[in-house]
């Protein structure tokens, strides 16, 4: 470890150096990607810095602890310095050890969130804008901005399909572990015995990928412009302003007619192409990888059912770690962040068990 911290730290020196150089400056991609790098390797410098400040403040009051010269008064500090600084040091670098972990190159991504509504009929529908509603507010919470990208609505205010994007400051790393199965039971509005029904929703969370990143051929994509239907004043149903894209190697098909602008739909409708297509292609990889596979807290399936919301109960339970909490309203008011950090600490766990079991073979 000494040796991966030093190099981490003359890496950190040389960036510190890159960043005020103006042939750096003046490039301003180069410049981004520069103060990304930077900004990584900020807080594993100052937990590096704080935990050598502890040792040694650590060591200097065990030295005066053994002097058989110092006086009760000093002893007695270095007793409490002791004692104060012990659990600094053994947090330090435990924070430390999750740091130095290899981080995942997706986690600073912007997304495309796919919910897809499934059992259940209208009840599943109105369950995918509950969801899309809880997100929403937590990324206005954090600071993140959404965008709706497609939508087919239901007819009695949800939707069968909605996709939106979400960017902002590492988005993909707090937000990966949303894909798989959502499990609502509660009592519809329209159930007179008052008979629980369970319905599900399909979501998926996909890294934005730029066209530099994920080239598509295209002469392998279909484009077919249609009016697009519901809500927008005139030009709906008198326009073709919708557009529905059609990969023939896989047969993915993306649909996008809110903007009345035809060439908006298209640019976005190729957004969420390219995203679903890379990430189809990054599982065929990472299948490929068992052991990867196994440090994730959730194979990220779409069929896995990872959350169940139950409103009679007041609770929500996520079934991959085991974790349950009885604050239901909170949660769809976006209020995640405890079901998100538990979710991102069981990672680190399995991600430190895996190095450590390697380091021992």
């Amino acid at each position: 470890m000494e040796k991966q911290i030093q190099d981490l730290l003359d890496h950190y020196e040389q960036i510190k150096t890159m960043m005020s150089d103006p042939e750096v400056v003046t490039d301003q991609n180069r410049y981004r990607e520069i103060a990304r790098e930077f900004k990584r390797c900020e807080p594993i410098v100052k937990t590096y810095h704080s935990l050598e400040k502890t040792r040694t403040g650590l060591q200097d009051a065990r030295e005066i602890l053994e002097d058989p010269d110092a006086d009760s008064e000093m002893v007695e500090l270095a007793q409490m310095e002791k004692e104060e600084l012990e659990p600094q040091l053994e947090q330090l670098e435990k924070d430390l050890e999750l740091l130095l972990l290899p981080p995942d190159p997706l986690d600073d991504k912007n997304i495309i969130m796919e919910l897809r509504a499934g059992a259940g009929g209208d009840e599943a529908g109105l369950f995918v804008a509950d969801l899309f509603r809880m997100y929403s507010r937590y990324a206005d919470k954090v600071g993140w901005k959404t965008e709706t990208l497609s939508t087919s609505e239901t007819g009695v205010g949800g939707f069968k399909e909605l996709s939106f994007s979400i960017s902002g400051e590492l988005v993909y790393s707090k937000l990966k572990f949303e894909s798989g199965v959502h499990r609502v039971q509660r009592v519809p509005a329209t159930e007179s015995s008052g008979r629980i029904h369970t319905s599900t929703i399909t979501v998926a969370v996909m890294p934005e990928v730029e066209e530099v990143d994920f080239e598509i051929n295209p002469s392998d994509v279909r484009i077919d412009t249609f009016c697009a239907s519901g809500p927008g004043g005139q030009s709906v149903n008198t326009t073709y302003s919708a557009v529905r894209l059609t990969h023939t190697p896989t047969g993915t098909v993306v649909s996008c007619q809110d903007e009345k602008s035809q060439i908006k739909n298209k640019e976005k409708a190729f957004k969420v192409l390219r995203a679903r297509l890379a990430e189809d292609e990054r599982r065929r990889q990472e299948a490929k990888y068992a052991a990867q596979r196994s440090a994730q807290v959730g194979t990220g399936d779409r069929s896995e059912k990872i959350r169940t919301y139950n409103y009679p109960q007041g609770r929500v339970s996520d079934h991959r770690i085991g974790l349950t909490v009885h604050n239901l309203s909170a949660v769809l008011d976006g209020e995640v962040d405890s079901i998100l950090d538990a979710l991102i600490a069981e990672e680190h766990r399995k991600k430190l068990e895996a190095l450590q079991q390697n380091e021992t073979e």
